[in-house]
């Protein structure tokens, strides 16, 4: 059974200025560059048939290319930090999107998403990383300029259950387009 999730890919030139802030925080294991991307909408392990229903369905979404902007690092977890990433700053058309798209995964019969979209780019995911560690990190790397770029399409991914995350497989894509 495929994990799918639908997202954005991250440009090669913007993981690369994401990758050069890896490093320098203890119980970080860090996300591969290649697998950068800014998840839409966790669908979870499906079978082969609503696989394919879900792949045709997503070809519905008519949408304009918009510009996706990277600004700041922020950790996830509260007290208990569990990620770092990549801010992506939540514009109309990307809220828009990611909720056309749970709309469209709730009419096929899946659960609604429990918690709340917050846009991000996953750089590590953290392990016994204590709040000071964190807090040392995101004082030292946690600025960088603001990076942009234009979302033309966006993909339905698979992965198989893993720790850390990846390799994720771009089973289909879907162009944006005016």
């Amino acid at each position: 059974m495929p994990r799918l999730f639908t997202g954005l890919e991250i440009p090669a030139e913007i993981g690369h200025t994401l990758s050069n802030l890896r490093g320098g925080l203890p119980g970080a294991r860090w996300v591969d560059p290649e697998n950068y991307h800014v998840t839409l909408r966790f669908i979870g392990d499906i079978d082969g048939v609503a696989a394919n229903e879900i792949a045709s369905l997503l070809f519905r979404i008519n949408r304009k290319p918009f510009e996706v902007a990277l600004q700041g690092l922020a950790s996830f977890g509260g007290k208990k930090p569990r990620a770092v990433v990549a801010q992506v700053v939540p514009s109309r058309p990307l809220i828009e999107l990611q909720a056309e798209l749970e709309r469209l995964m709730q009419r096929i019969g899946l659960d609604p998403e429990g918690r709340k979209f917050t846009p991000h780019v996953t750089l590590a995911r953290l392990r016994d990383a204590s709040n000071q560690d964190v807090a040392d990190y995101l004082s030292v790397r946690g600025y960088f300029p603001t990076r942009v770029f234009t979302a033309s399409r966006f993909v339905l991914f698979s992965s198989r259950a893993s720790t850390g995350g990846g390799p994720y497989v771009v089973e289909d894509s879907y162009a944006l387009s005016a």
